[in-house]
């Protein structure tokens, strides 16, 4: 069991990048949701970093936060924030479907 760096970096670029967004523009509604989702994401890594196939609370917060910044992304088309975020997700979904499909194959019955 190693220590899930990809899942901890991806945490905190997502808190980071609500922090910035306070910053810059005074938006309380991303800091809150940077904070939040950053969180949970965080808590997620650590659970993966624990139990490789415990990946649903990052495979599920991971979703929806791609789905909800490619939406933003899809009606504003600002690369900044939306954009980056709905890729480094989409990059987080890939990898976690990637390692875990292949890690725990669905068994298949014999006649």
């Amino acid at each position: 069991m190693g220590v899930d760096f990809f899942g901890f970096a991806y945490a905190a670029t997502v808190a980071a990048g609500g922090i910035m967004g306070y910053a810059k523009a005074g938006s309380v509604p991303s800091l809150g949701a940077g904070i939040i989702f950053g969180s949970i994401l965080g808590f997620g890594a650590y659970q993966i970093s624990r139990d490789p196939t415990n990946y649903g609370l990052m495979l599920g917060t991971t979703t929806a936060l791609g789905g909800l910044m490619g939406y933003r992304f899809y009606n504003s088309r600002k690369f900044m924030p939306a954009g980056i975020v709905f890729v480094l997700s989409v990059g987080m979904l890939v990898r976690l479907l990637a390692k875990n499909v292949t890690a725990s194959p669905v068994p298949i019955k014999s006649g």
